[in-house]
């Protein structure tokens, strides 16, 4: 009975999947103006990277597959707002991962109910279908897992250059530069890719009229770093207010190495805890070796 319910279950929820990809609603006014932001906002090096990666035939059915759930996406409404700025302190695209998504997802839902057939371990067509709908959704959900998990280990790493971005801006404005021209000039060292990605900021800041701290505030808000946004708030104060920057960034570059070290310490004990575990198996394990001649030889 119970393959016969997971048979329309699986069934009816494609049926309902067609369904909803087969009625396209009607893009609401935001809908389509964010989809409109998106693409202008869209680098010519992000495109002819996409472009560059779909030139293969896997590639490409990933691209295509991939463009077609964004523009679903966006015709529904469906923002993705936590995928995107992952995505872009990686910079990459969203059509590139939801294609990685959906066609994993389908490598995962084929090929393991194969191997769990060929192995004999199906005792009936209940098995292949639930390990098919797991394996399924553990492809699906997998590339987020690990985008999420590089994401974070890459805003750490800008976290660390924005504590040395401060300390170069604050020994600009002690040579008497005043603050737009200080924060241009301590961009410009360096050729990381955090540094790469403030100086961008800053040089589109001029060309679109805005002040340096809001295009700060715009980084950091499309990347999805606070300090950037706390930053930006403070350099505003002193644009504004004639604030003593100088001392507040010196602080601010002391308070974040700080935290940073709080953070690396905090990762070394977990290590060390995770170590001292995997130590107590392997004792365990070799007591166990130990002793299970004379336990077999009780029976």
């Amino acid at each position: 009975m119970i393959p016969e319910l997971l048979a329309g279950a699986v069934l009816g929820g494609g049926v309902a999947l067609l369904a909803m990809l087969l009625t396209r609603p009607q893009p609401g006014v935001a809908a389509t103006l964010a989809r409109i932001d998106r693409s202008r906002s869209r680098s010519a090096l992000t495109q002819s990277a996409a472009t560059s990666k779909a030139e293969g035939r896997l590639d490409r059915a990933r691209h295509t597959i991939g463009a077609r759930l964004e523009a679903e996406a966006s015709v529904r409404g469906w923002q993705l707002s936590r995928t995107r700025t992952d995505l872009a302190v990686m910079n990459r695209t969203v059509t590139h991962h939801l294609g990685t998504k959906a066609l994993l997802a389908l490598a995962a839902f084929v090929w393991f109910p194969g191997v769990v057939t060929l192995l004999g371990f199906a005792s009936s067509v209940g098995v292949p279908l639930i390990v098919a709908i797991a394996a399924g959704a553990l492809g699906f959900i997998l590339p987020d897992l690990q985008l999420r998990r590089e994401a974070e280990n890459r805003r750490r790493d800008f976290r660390h250059v924005v504590g040395s971005f401060l300390d170069l801006v604050a020994m600009n404005l002690a040579g008497g530069r005043g603050l737009p021209e200080a924060l241009m000039a301590a961009s410009s060292f360096g050729d990381h890719w955090a540094m790469v990605r403030l100086r961008q900021a800053l040089s589109n800041a001029r060309i679109m009229g805005w002040t340096p701290w809001e295009s700060i505030a715009r980084l950091g808000e499309d990347l999805g770093v606070d300090e950037l946004r706390d930053l930006a708030s403070a350099l505003a104060l002193a644009g504004d207010e004639g604030a003593r920057i100088r001392s507040s960034l010196m602080a601010r570059a002391e308070s974040m190495r700080r935290k940073e070290l709080v953070d690396v310490e905090g990762a070394a004990g977990e290590s060390s805890q995770s170590m001292l575990l995997a130590q107590l198996l392997m004792c365990i394990a070799f007591l166990i070796f130990l002793s299970y001649p004379a336990i077999s030889q009780l029976s």
